[in-house]
């Protein structure tokens, strides 16, 4: 905790986080090609030469995605935290790279995070959690190892819509479901604000371009509901 107040909060607001918000950090394991037989991994974007797995115990009025965001960007190898709440625990990833702005840095990708899962989980949160097993993913290097892993957690994001865990298949039946997890979301919203718009107008003719509109949507919403 000492360390991320130093080298990972850069406003005096995430200082305040960071001591209001963490109870606990643990670093608990460094996953090398040394100790899990698993080839390292560079190129000119990235350089995975290790992945580290740390827990961080969050208190009961934590910043929960700011801190995530923080201790992901502290560390400089790529992270699987596992941050435990009051109402469970979240699992979350993101890839990393070389800053093209500053020689030497490290920035971070989006940051891909379960929803809290709790102390008994759902059939599809303990699919899930089975299916991260090291020796359930792919050993070709760290970075397509950590890959699989985020992929598993748009699996269960994809199983929190459908009510069904199915790990992925490949790389490209993952990219298909991660772009329809994004066209569900965006369509959910486009279709909520649309159904307020329907229920205020009074115009007949407007509600009608309205709902052609809502039924166009709720079309591609099954389309995506088929990838996930």
């Amino acid at each position: 905790k000492k360390l991320l107040l130093e080298n990972g909060a850069p406003t005096s607001a995430d200082k305040r986080y960071i001591t209001e918000g963490i109870e606990e950090i643990h670093w608990l394991a460094a996953l090398k090609p040394t100790n899990i037989g698993v080839a390292p991994f560079k190129d000119e974007s990235r350089d995975y030469a290790e992945i580290a797995l740390v827990s961080v115990q969050f208190r009961a009025k934590a910043k929960v995605p700011r801190l995530t965001e923080l201790i992901h960007r502290a560390i400089p190898y790529p992270l699987v935290l596992i941050a435990v709440q009051e109402d469970g625990a979240t699992v979350s990833l993101a890839h990393k790279r070389f800053s093209q702005a500053e020689s030497g840095k490290i920035v971070i990708e989006a940051v891909k995070s379960t929803a809290p899962i709790p102390v008994e989980p759902r059939p599809e949160q303990d699919a899930f959690l089975h299916s991260l097993a090291l020796s359930a993913q792919p050993d070709k290097n760290l970075f397509t190892l950590y890959q699989s892993w985020m992929h598993r957690i748009d699996a269960l994001a994809a199983a929190n819509i459908t009510g069904q865990y199915i790990a992925p298949e490949n790389t490209e039946r993952a990219f298909v479901r991660e772009t329809a997890l994004d066209d569900h979301s965006r369509i959910q919203r486009e279709l909520a604000a649309l159904r307020a718009s329907a229920a205020k107008e009074k115009q007949l003719n407007r509600r009608v371009e309205l709902n052609l509109r809502i039924q166009s949507l709720q079309s591609q919403l099954d389309d995506a509901m088929k990838n996930l």
